[in-house]
């Protein structure tokens, strides 16, 4: 067993919430250590404190790995390495494109403030004349936004 191999089964296993990104892809799996060929520990870290969907991608990776034929898997969740959408690989940010969701810029430091909601680019046009709608979407990672170019309301993933 190979850390490559785990990563590797770790694709399959995504978000519940947005089912075209991986949680490796989301920046969700933050470490994996294979202790010997039956035994691997994988560290994970939630997005938002309270994630409802944590425990569902913490059995989802247990069984994953599982499936290697590993027979101790330990899978811890922590806030170790604290999660933020720097922590979006490319192929991540792709994926919440796919689904729709406009994938929030990459950043060195985050302004605190609505600004940085604003100018989002549209997943539909690729637009920048957009407008914010609501900082409230209908999880705590997405805010709400319109699109004067195609018409099209959409949802952006906040920058954290």
């Amino acid at each position: 067993m190979t850390t490559d191999r785990v990563y590797e089964v770790l694709q399959s296993v995504c978000d519940p919430e947005i089912p075209t990104i991986s949680v490796v892809d989301m920046g969700i799996v933050t470490a994996v250590e294979v202790v010997h060929d039956d035994h691997v520990r994988v560290a994970m870290t939630p997005t938002f404190v309270g994630c409802p969907a944590i425990d569902v991608m913490r059995n989802d990776v247990l069984n994953a790995i599982q499936q290697l034929g590993v027979s101790t898997v330990e899978v811890n969740v922590n806030f170790d390495v604290p999660w933020s959408t720097n922590r979006l690989t490319e192929a991540g940010r792709a994926a919440l494109l796919k689904h729709g969701l406009a994938p929030p810029e990459h950043y060195e430091s985050l302004a605190l403030e609505l600004e940085v909601l604003n100018n989002v680019a549209c997943p539909y046009c690729g637009s920048r004349n957009t407008a914010l709608k609501s900082p409230f979407g209908p999880t705590l990672c997405r805010s709400l936004h319109y699109c004067n170019a195609c018409l099209q309301a959409f949802e952006g993933f906040k920058p954290i």
